[in-house]
């Protein structure tokens, strides 16, 4: 039983273990580095020797069930990517992205936030819940401001941590009035006094801010005004594992509480869960179309995929669970492909859509990836995209919410417009005479074709789709 654990064990322990390995080597020794990569392969190649039947239960309130273990390998995937495309940025200087700094306690500080999510996904009760969402939010603070020198950083981690204290606040109002109705803070016990009493005020009072409090984490309308800023403000890195880490534990947390304590009354929040999601979508796509900076303009692209990501949750357990996974790692896959080309443009030539004039001819393959990203992004078929939406809109057909779906499907066309805009600046405008030379090195190189390939054979290949399903189908 306990080979269970295992794998959040040794992921706990890394970040101690990079950290202790920069204290006894030089300050420029590639050790930690390598310490932090090999432990997230060795961690995500154990996950995927798991085989999960029924849950398990630990210490009666930690949970080893098949999602979590699907998650755990988003997470640590994710955490691995993150860390490689930083990794360029405490190598270099330009006049575009200063040097960073400490890159040691930046990935230790990376992978405890991915911790957390796992604390997130393993919780039957809510006070383990609530640990790992703070767990995986608090890191995602220091990161943002990790360039102290860097006034637009701190203004962002500013902004970033007076708004997540307002939404802990209402994710703890939220706590204490469900454990006020059911007399108990172990997920089980909540869901049978849901199901005993579902119209009771104090109830519904818990879930009004618990929806309140999630939703800043995972930059619904109206919570999601702090991204923008911060998606700017923050290192490039960060902004990318933000985008990816932090969506992923904050749907895991929405999951959990819809399908698990609140799963009594999934019925009658599903409107207010179409609301969001479609005020949600509707508000991001709207947004991106005056954006001019790269970066701002892929904060508003994560908060419609947001909107995406919920409808999924107005289907039934099965089919809301395996498209909100799938879709991640094509989302995951396709952002961080999106991040690694605009390191290089960053590096040297403003963040912005001009910087990308000219780029089908100086570099065909950064501008071919920036194509499967972008339309990976936006749906388009046969890209792995495409797939991961049509399984979000069939699970929400599932119990026929066709408004909705039609809806999404229109922003959509929506979402096309704004990521052609980029493509259009790679492919069709002329090239700016007196931009800098881009330069891509072979870890850049290696990722970008690797990502590449990941997004097309999720499309290609559709029995992997299906293979998530058989996973996580009881």
């Amino acid at each position: 039983m306990i080979h269970f654990l295992i794998p959040d064990l040794l992921l706990l322990i890394l970040p101690f273990l990079i950290v202790v390995s920069r204290i006894f080597s030089s300050k420029r020794s590639l050790i930690p580095w390598y310490v932090a990569f090999l432990g997230l392969i060795t961690i995500f190649v154990l996950l995927n020797c798991i085989t999960v039947g029924e849950t398990q239960l630990f210490l009666s309130n930690w949970k080893v069930d098949r999602f979590g273990i699907l998650m755990r390998e988003f997470l640590v995937l994710a955490a691995l990517m993150g860390i490689s495309f930083s990794k360029d940025y405490f190598n270099h200087t330009s006049d575009f992205t200063p040097r960073m700094h400490q890159l040691s306690e930046f990935m230790g500080t990376v992978i405890m936030a991915t911790f957390g999510g796992v604390v997130v996904i393993s919780a039957s009760d809510l006070l383990t819940f609530f640990i790992g969402l703070e767990l995986a939010t608090i890191p995602m603070y220091a990161l943002t401001a990790w360039n102290k020198k860097d006034s637009e950083g701190s203004e962002a981690a500013t902004k970033y941590i007076l708004m997540g204290s307002v939404a802990t606040a209402f994710e703890l109002f939220g706590f204490s009035y469900l454990y006020g109705f059911s007399g108990s803070m172990h997920f089980t016990d909540i869901a049978a006094s849901v199901l005993i009493n579902p119209s009771s005020p104090l109830l519904w009072i818990s879930v009004l801010f618990l929806l309140s409090g999630i939703g800043f984490k995972l930059t619904l309308f109206p919570f999601h005004t702090w991204a923008p800023d911060v998606y700017e403000g923050a290192p490039t890195p960060v902004t990318a594992i933000l985008s990816v880490t932090s969506k992923a534990v904050a749907i895991s947390f929405v999951t959990v509480l819809v399908f698990g304590p609140l799963n009594g009354v999934k019925e009658q929040m599903a409107p207010f869960l179409a609301l969001l999601a479609g005020t949600t979508l509707f508000v991001g796509n709207l947004g991106a179309l005056k954006q001019y900076k790269l970066r701002r303009f892929m904060a508003y692209s994560s908060i419609s995929q947001a909107g995406y990501l919920l409808i999924a949750l107005l289907g039934p357990y099965e089919f809301a669970l395996s498209s909100i996974v799938y879709y991640l790692f094509i989302y995951a896959f396709s952002n961080f492909l999106t991040f690694f080309i605009f390191g290089v443009i960053e590096r040297n030539r403003p963040e912005t859509f001009d910087s990308l004039r000219g780029l089908s001819k100086e570099s065909p393959i950064l501008a071919v990836a920036l194509v499967i990203a972008l339309f990976s992004l936006a749906g388009i078929p046969p890209l792995a995209g495409f797939l991961g939406k049509f399984q979000l809109f069939y699970s929400a057909a599932q119990n026929h919410h066709y408004v909705l779906i039609t809806f999404a499907i229109l922003n959509n066309v929506l979402a096309l417009y704004y990521y052609i805009q980029l493509i259009k600046s790679a492919w069709v405008e002329p090239a700016d005479p007196t931009a800098y030379r881009l330069i891509v090195n072979l870890r850049q190189k290696v990722w970008i074709i690797i990502l590449s390939v990941a997004i097309l054979l999720g499309a290609i290949l559709p029995f992997l789709n299906d293979n998530i399903f058989k996973i996580i189908n009881y």
